[in-house]
This record gives C-alpha cells, sequence and structure tokens, in this order.
C-alpha cells in the first residue's frame, strides 16, 4: 500500500550511517543522496524509506507509532539489531518471538533521534 515513507532527523550525516548499518543487515542500501537527504530501498530500485535535515526541532509521533523493516530470517533481525546497536541507536525489545504470531520473529531499536524501528521476520506471511 505505501510507496515510500520520509522522516525528518536532526543531523543527517548521523542518521545516515546509523541507517547504513543498520539496513544493510536487511539487504537495504543507499539508492539516493543529497547534501540535505537520503533514500533507502533495495539496490537498483526506488527508495522506500528516506530521511531529510530538519533544521528546526523535530517531534517524535507518539506512543504506538513505529516503523517496521522486512527481514528475510531470525538471523537478519538479529544482525539488525546489533548493527543499530553499533552505530548509535539504543535498544528497544531484543530479538526474539513476539506474541503477534507462533513464528513472528522481531526486534525494535530507537534510532539517533529516538523514532522506534523493528525488524521483523514472520514466515509464511
Amino acid at each position: 500500500m505505501l510507496h515510500h515513507l520520509s522522516i525528518p532527523v536532526t543531523n543527517v550525516e548521523r542518521s545516515a550511517a546509523f541507517y547504513d548499518g543498520a539496513l544493510a543487515a536487511l539487504g537495504y542500501v543507499r539508492v539516493w543522496s543529497d547534501p540535505d537527504a537520503v533514500g533507502f530501498g533495495l539496490a537498483g530500485d526506488a527508495d522506500r524509506f528516506a530521511i531529510k535535515q530538519q533544521n528546526t526541532p523535530i517531534e517524535l509521533p507518539g506512543p504506538g507509532f513505529h516503523i517496521a523493516f522486512a527481514a528475510g530470517s531470525n538471523a537478519a533481525v538479529d544482525a539488525f539489531h546489533a548493527a543499530a546497536l553499533r552505530h548509535g541507536g539504543t535498544d528497544d525489545g531484543k530479538p526474539g518471538l513476539r506474541h503477534y504470531g507462533p513464528r513472528y520473529y522481531a526486534a525494535f531499536v530507537r534510532d539517533p533521534d529516538g523514532y522506534r524501528l523493528e525488524a521483523v521476520f514472520n514466515p509464511g506471511e
């Protein structure tokens, strides 16, 4: 349903380094960039997620909002979580099975601006 999603960030260079590392674990790469924005997606495809510099304070979305990235395996979820923490993210839920389904495996982190992110693998979905 969604074509793409963009979020404002307070420091595009810092956020780009975070997303380069965290999303690489899921097979996503930078598909374009300019001095004030970076788009991520599958190599050779259009962006599906973008970050854009905002030079005024940002307000994070309220409780319940998060961005879930598709993973190809439980190992990819684990790698996303580890990479996110190495690149300036904070833990918001270690990798593991969740109550959303018998095989729903996910991890949660917060990016450097505090956005809540999830990597999820749900085989058979």
